[in-house]
């Protein structure tokens, strides 16, 4: 079996996630993309994040219906910080020694890998497939390797359309009152508004 998993805080979903997850399945020739909300993302330690139960909302929303994409809880669940390690341990012991995992990230995320917890074994439980970022700047082999050894030949490259959409960028729009649509999913956008996310301002009679 030959998985993707993508990961994230997802505040809010957009379809930039979408046409990422729809690039790694077919170039990859992936069974199915496996969608990971953060519960508690340590990268984001400090920020103000949106509740876990509104961003998993979302994420469902967004794949709702693709035979492909699921979502998964295991991170929501999860007591304290959100770690890639554990969430691809888990996988590995869900579905056996025959699976071909594939963490699917963006080209900056290449920089930031040494930070996270345990690299090296993350590498060793999944192919790394890396997609280029608007403006990103690309990571010498060499630097790769002096931070995390063995790290280039674990990463398979993902060309994809350049997709100019940020997460930060939507919220902004939001808290602005300026228009989300076409940009995340309908359903999404509906979401947000609904529940007043990243401007406060929720329909009557709707819940927290």
């Amino acid at each position: 079996m030959r998985l993707g998993v993508l990961g994230g805080t997802f505040d809010p979903p957009h379809v930039g996630h979408l046409i990422l997850a729809e690039e790694a399945r077919t170039r990859l020739r992936l069974e199915r993309v496996i969608f990971v909300p953060a519960g508690d993302p340590w990268r984001k330690a400090g920020e103000e994040v949106t509740p876990a139960e509104h961003r998993l909302a979302m994420v469902r929303l967004m794949v709702a219906g693709d035979p492909y994409f699921e979502v998964s809880t295991m991170e929501v669940e999860r007591p304290g910080p959100s770690y890639t390690v554990d969430t691809l341990e888990t996988l590995r012991r869900q579905h056996g020694p025959g699976l071909e995992l594939y963490f699917i990230v963006g080209e900056d995320a290449l920089h930031d890998l040494p930070r996270w917890k345990d690299p090296s074994r993350i590498l060793s439980l999944a192919r790394l497939a890396v997609a280029p970022r608007p403006h990103g700047s690309e990571v010498a082999e060499a630097d790769l390797d002096a931070a995390v050894p063995g790290l280039s030949e674990r990463i398979t490259p993902l060309p994809m359309p350049t997709i100019d959409i940020s997460s930060t960028a939507l919220r902004e729009r939001a808290r602005a009152g300026l228009s989300l649509r076409y940009l995340v999913p309908l359903a999404v956008e509906e979401y947000v508004r609904r529940y007043g996310l990243y401007t406060g301002n929720r329909e009557p009679g709707s819940r927290k």
